[in-house]
């Protein structure tokens, strides 16, 4: 794997490993929403919503445009797919080997 997709997903899974980042990717999954609207969603303080907001920005998460005074961000899902995908491809090669140790610890348990 390339060294900047191994990074992405580093910063991916990372982000993901937060309790409140999952809950803000969660809520922005339901759509744009203003960063003010989105702190006062969580029993933390502004300054850490912010916090979790700027990591899960630096892993390609959400992004942030700017109206005037106001700070919207937005779900960036195609990181979430990369990252799923890797797993998926994991997943294969770990049942594969699940299935043989299986079938080997069965004939075992039958041959004694």
């Amino acid at each position: 794997m390339p060294r900047a997709r191994s990074r992405r997903l580093d910063q991916v899974y990372g982000a993901i490993a937060s309790p409140t980042r999952r809950a803000i990717l969660t809520a922005l999954a339901a759509g744009e929403v203003n960063v003010g609207r989105l702190a006062r969603r969580f029993p933390v303080s502004f300054n850490a919503v912010s916090k979790h907001v700027k990591v899960l920005e630096r892993a390609g998460l959400v992004s942030r445009s700017v109206r005037g005074r106001e700070h919207w961000l937005r779900l960036r899902a195609e990181p979430l797919r990369e990252a799923s995908g890797w797993l998926a491809r994991q997943r294969v090669f770990w049942d594969a080997r699940l299935d043989a140790l299986e079938v080997v610890l069965r004939d075992d348990a039958g041959g004694r």
